[in-house]
């Protein structure tokens, strides 16, 4: 059995890394569900909530740090 991938585990550089490369797929998704009927209708929703994620952990990441500092 292998080991669950989460945000956690991710360190800032490879988060910032998956982020972007998320919101470049989620752009392309969108643009090409104008043109054709999508395979999963589903698939902009889970980006987005991929995206939500990823920017809550670099938020909660950036808060720790801050209070660490004036600590």
């Amino acid at each position: 059995m292998t080991k669950k991938d989460t945000m956690k585990t991710k360190t800032d550089q490879e988060l910032l890394k998956l982020l972007a490369d998320t919101r470049a797929e989620l752009r392309t998704v969108r643009f090409s569900a104008a043109g054709a009927r999508a395979k999963d209708s589903n698939a902009p929703k889970k980006l987005r909530t991929k995206i939500a994620q990823m920017l809550t952990e670099q938020h909660a990441r950036s808060t720790s740090s801050r209070q660490a500092a004036s600590a």
